[in-house]
């Protein structure tokens, strides 16, 4: 089920529970992130944030009205996801940007895309029309491929965007419509 309550995906070792992200989880979400940062090429940030650092964006992204989830497994944070403004001025106030990041050793356990398909299908409810991805790295097929699965088609890549772990890393985009997408004119969002 989708919605306000948890959702659950089967998996092999125990259900995957998708719920919306609480204060509570800021510790779990900073740890998850800060392997992240540390270790690989999803993001571009090179100092993990600290947990006050982690709980300000949670707060500016719940904030606003947008959704934050996490998914939990066996009572254990294992991956979290948000959509936050795709860029701040006004002409883009119905395009947001995703970010999903998931435990390390939880990969390829469906976790992600529990996340995301959540994300999306709040997104839409929302009345959002365009949800962009910026996947660190071109090579990082995982994320390529998970965003392609749900309906994200590739609209461009920049090249040696970043220097991250000694090497030149691409910033991969990719965009998949909500809703109407661009087919009729929106309804401003609450």
């Amino acid at each position: 089920m989708t919605g306000p309550s948890a959702m659950r995906a089967p998996e092999a070792s125990g259900a995957t529970i998708v719920r919306v992200a609480s204060a509570q989880d800021i510790p779990a979400i900073q740890a998850i992130y800060a392997h992240h940062v540390r270790a690989g090429l999803a993001t571009f940030e090179e100092l993990p944030p600290t947990v006050d650092e982690m709980r300000r964006r949670y707060e500016d992204v719940t904030g606003r009205g947008l959704p934050y989830l996490v998914a939990e497994r066996g009572g254990r944070v294992v991956g979290y996801g948000y959509c936050a403004p795709y860029r701040a001025r006004s002409a883009y106030r119905f395009a947001l940007e995703d970010s999903v990041y998931v435990a390390q050793g939880c990969d390829r356990q469906g976790i992600g895309r529990a996340l995301l398909a959540e994300l999306i299908a709040r997104c839409e409810r929302l009345g959002y029309r365009q949800l962009v991805a910026v996947i660190g790295d071109s090579a990082h097929a995982a994320s390529v491929g998970l965003h392609a699965s749900l309906g994200f088609l590739r609209v461009g890549t920049l090249r040696s965007a970043g220097y991250k772990l000694g090497r030149w890393v691409d910033s991969v985009i990719m965009q998949r419509p909500l809703g109407e997408g661009d087919r009729t004119a929106p309804r401003e969002i609450a």
